[in-house]
């Protein structure tokens, strides 16, 4: 049997130090920035800005989105991140739905999410039945960011009140694909059961809730029996459930544990074959599990409580030396030195702890 641990967050305290400089695009340039960044920050009025970033997928595993939004989390100001609804790539592609806990993950983070839809597309010349270059609906983001902008509460409720929508949106992105498929000759997946899919979500965001929940918990089981290509782990993976301050449930894994005495390591690991040091998107992506796991609390696993120790484990095909890194890699090497300093957790690079 998988170890499962659970553990607490009542708050988030993380300063990010890996992130990229956002271009910024003033507000009549927003199609711009949708259809040439990932992530940027929208000037309104010279007074007041939006760092934005945006997914390609609904799915938490697909084109790096937690590097995206980590990126946008050094800015002061309010952070947005969009996400559609659901997405279908036609017959020959995949088709992946929201998850509530991916919504209430990035309030954890104090980042407003527009959930969003797909109103164009074009065919995918290599699959007789795939679309490419979807582009989000731009007028229905304008509208969202304009309610942002005079919203007062915080990410959390703003989060809340996307989720009430998203039966009115799931329609949309439906008669959206309907058009798309007619309109570049390509099958999309089976609009009765994304239909049915829908009908769920009209029950309301506490059965959209549950039902996200089951299909997080699903996702959790895959991914703690499965070794990714990206990985280059030793040691046994485990389930990791964390509830907030509000009762809200977060399923994901651990890609390695061990425990020594009262203390619990919680490993995440990333991995390269051609380079000495992982891609910067890899790093960001543990570093945004490494901001979760820094702030758990009351950690559990077999009925023991445990102390939590977070652990960036880099590991490379070549043997490691710092002599030969390239000046862009020694700068990135050197910031993730300082990160793991101010945030308290550790970077173990082939076996070995790297101090500051």
């Amino acid at each position: 049997m998988k170890m499962e641990i659970f553990a607490e967050i009542q708050n988030m305290r993380y300063k990010p130090c890996l992130c990229h400089e956002l271009h910024e695009y003033e507000r009549d340039h927003l199609d711009d920035a949708l259809s040439g960044e990932s992530n940027f920050i929208l000037n309104i009025d010279n007074i007041n800005k939006l760092a934005i970033s945006k997914w390609v997928s609904p799915k938490r595993t697909r084109s790096y989105p937690f590097a995206r939004v980590y990126d946008t989390l050094i800015f002061s100001g309010k952070r947005v991140t969009i996400i559609p609804i659901f997405k279908d790539e036609g017959a020959d592609g995949d088709r992946d739905f929201l998850q509530w806990d991916t919504v209430s993950l990035m309030s954890l983070f104090n980042v407003h999410v527009i959930i969003s839809f797909y109103n164009t597309a074009e065919k995918n010349i290599k699959y007789q039945n795939k679309i490419t270059r979807q582009t989000f609906d731009k007028s229905h983001i304008e509208q969202e960011i304009q309610r942002l902008l005079s919203y007062q509460f915080s990410a959390l409720h703003w989060n809340m009140s996307q989720l009430e929508k998203v039966y009115d949106l799931a329609n949309h992105a439906l008669d959206s694909y309907k058009k798309i498929g007619e309109s570049v000759d390509v099958h999309m997946h089976s609009f009765a059961s994304a239909q049915k899919k829908i009908e769920e979500l009209s029950e309301g965001h506490e059965q959209f809730k549950n039902n996200s929940r089951h299909l997080a918990q699903q996702a959790q089981n895959r991914e703690s029996v499965t070794i990714q290509p990206k990985e280059f782990l030793s040691g046994e993976k485990a389930k990791i459930t964390i509830k907030n301050f509000l009762g809200g449930a977060y399923f994901l894994t651990c890609d390695e544990y061990e425990i020594h005495d009262d203390k619990i390591l919680l490993i995440e690991g990333k991995h390269t074959k051609d380079g000495l040091l992982p891609k910067l998107a890899d790093i960001q992506d543990g570093l945004l599990k490494m901001a979760l796991f820094t702030n758990l609390e009351n950690v559990t696993a077999g009925n023991r409580s445990y102390e939590p120790v977070a652990i960036l484990k880099l590991t490379t095909q070549e043997p490691f030396d710092i002599h030969t890194l390239h000046p862009a890699d020694r700068q990135i090497f050197d910031k993730l030195k300082v990160e793991a300093r101010e945030n308290g957790f550790e970077i173990h690079l082939n076996g070995q702890i790297i101090h500051d």
